[in-house]
């Protein structure tokens, strides 16, 4: 199966959880193209869709909201997941981000799943740090790369039985 796998990531990390899901989905012998939110016209040439996003300020990226509302109704036509990344910590809260709902109605997803993030200040604007100092956000790498590879696995299995 054509496999596209489009994740919105300000800061990376994010993005390289969505390389882990497109590394796995390959190795199940998918052919896969990884492609940011916006650099995607069509959906249609794919057979199904793996859409990822950080949360920013408790909302999914608005380049994946506009992906989309662009594609909503293609997306529905083919089996889409939909993960994110967002809460940070030893213990993060994980809260669902206001628009998943919202997302995994307009795409018909099969499943949403949260998964920690990470957080470098250091790599943050002047207003971004305001804002993680405001709701006392953790810094650092708290991603289990680990789970986002066992997620995949069952997306692969899936899309193998849809096949």
């Amino acid at each position: 199966m054509r496999v596209l796998v489009t994740v919105a990531s300000r800061h990376g990390a994010t993005k390289e959880m969505g390389d882990v899901v497109a590394q796995v989905l390959r190795e199940a012998g998918h052919v896969v193209d990884v492609v940011e939110p916006d650099d995607v016209d069509r959906v249609m040439p794919y057979d199904a869709v793996v859409l990822g996003s950080a949360v920013y300020v408790g909302r999914l990226s608005a380049s994946l909201r506009d992906l989309v509302v662009r594609q909503g109704a293609h997306l529905r036509l083919r089996p889409v997941w939909l993960f994110w990344s967002g809460p940070v910590g030893a213990n993060p809260a994980t809260s669902e981000p206001d628009d998943v709902q919202a997302m995994v109605e307009a795409t018909g997803a099969r499943e949403a799943r949260c998964f920690v993030g990470a957080l470098d200040k250091a790599s943050l604007s002047l207003s971004e740090r305001a804002l993680v100092a405001l709701v006392r956000a953790q810094d650092g790498d708290y991603r289990d790369l680990d789970a986002v590879r066992a997620w995949a696995v069952g997306v692969a299995a899936e899309l193998q039985t849809a096949a």
